[in-house]
């Protein structure tokens, strides 16, 4: 057991800069991934600096119509909230989909968004591992791999995103706040996770020491009208092998907006624009779904113990735009 340091931070600015003075601390909410690291020896770090008493907890409307999040606003609160049912009831089945209850009731949006990959090598400090330690390998190219990365991979990592959330949030187009020693800052949810290239042990473009402080739900009519699908190994407590976030807005047999994400495929939350190009002006259709599947999933690129998953995700996204289309049909 490696002896650390543990401080309670009071205010925003006074979190950042307790991080900034020393790099070997960090930021702990709810502790549902980063204590587990700390336990198996992936995280060492010299001090927690506890940020669940800043006053992030909010969920608020903004005044163009959407909803800005806190980055301390537990999943439980997040997925109760009546605005957030109403308006973009996916991202309530995605939080629902995550964890336990129990789970649910400590973690936070702003820790789920930067939870680590669940990768047998990554968590096991006794294998190498290119995001854990640049340079040693990655084993799982040639090793278990069944619940690996079929899009966006490289021959350094093969690894998934683990989070339901951060899936439904990039369907929504949400923007990501944060706060550093310089002062503010925002990025698109899809600018937030960066390719992994040569540098898989860089996840993510938040710069040095950033605290997120909340997330942005840009006003998204369509998004009234969405779902989120997980499929898992087991019934419940399982992260996915799978999953999709889409919207639609059918009129008169027409999409006319479309948006979709898929999870558990990339080492990010995966927007699916290829799809979304085919969907948008065409039938509402078995064969629709199907080529928009066909588009987004031409640039897979499976392992010998992963190509299921290209047919389960074409599945997936299948039945769960017939599944919108026929309840708008209603």
């Amino acid at each position: 057991m490696r002896e650390f340091g543990y401080q309670r931070a009071h205010d925003v600015a006074g979190a950042v800069a307790l991080l900034d003075a020393d790099p070997d601390a960090r930021f702990v909410g709810g502790g549902t991934n980063l204590v587990d690291l700390m336990k198996t020896g992936v995280e060492r770090p010299g001090r927690l600096v506890d940020i669940r008493e800043l006053p992030l907890d909010a969920i608020e409307p903004t005044p163009d119509g959407g909803l800005r999040v806190g980055a301390t606003v537990t999943n439980s609160d997040l997925a109760a909230h009546p605005e957030v049912r109403r308006r973009y009831p996916a991202l309530t089945q995605a939080v629902l989909a995550g964890a336990s209850g129990q789970l649910r009731n400590m973690a936070t949006v702003g820790g789920n968004l930067l939870q680590r990959t669940r990768c047998g090598y990554f968590t096991d400090i006794t294998k190498p591992c290119n995001k854990r330690v640049p340079g040693s390998g990655c084993p799982a190219v040639s090793g278990e791999h069944h619940n690996h990365a079929v899009l966006g991979a490289s021959e350094h990592c093969v690894a998934v995103h683990p989070s339901d959330l951060g899936v439904a949030l990039t369907a929504f187009d949400a923007v990501v706040s944060y706060e550093t020693a310089d002062g503010p800052g925002e990025t698109p949810i899809g600018g937030l996770y960066l390719p992994v290239g040569d540098t898989p042990h860089r996840e993510t473009a938040l710069p040095p020491g950033a605290l997120i402080t909340g997330v942005t739900l840009p006003p998204a009519p369509v998004a009234a009208h969405s779902r989120y699908r997980k499929v898992r190994e087991r019934a419940s407590y399982a992260f996915a092998i799978g999953s999709v976030a889409a919207a639609l807005d059918v009129r008169d047999g027409v999409v006319r907006e479309a948006r979709l994400a898929l999870g558990a495929v990339a080492s990010r939350p995966w927007r699916a624009t290829a799809a979304e190009r085919v969907l948008t002006g065409a039938p509402a259709d078995a064969v629709t779904f199907a080529a928009a599947a066909d588009a987004e999933l031409a640039a897979a690129r499976p392992l010998p113990g992963n190509a299921y998953k290209v047919t389960l995700t074409r599945n997936l996204v299948v039945a769960v735009l017939s599944e919108l289309t026929e309840e708008a049909a209603r």
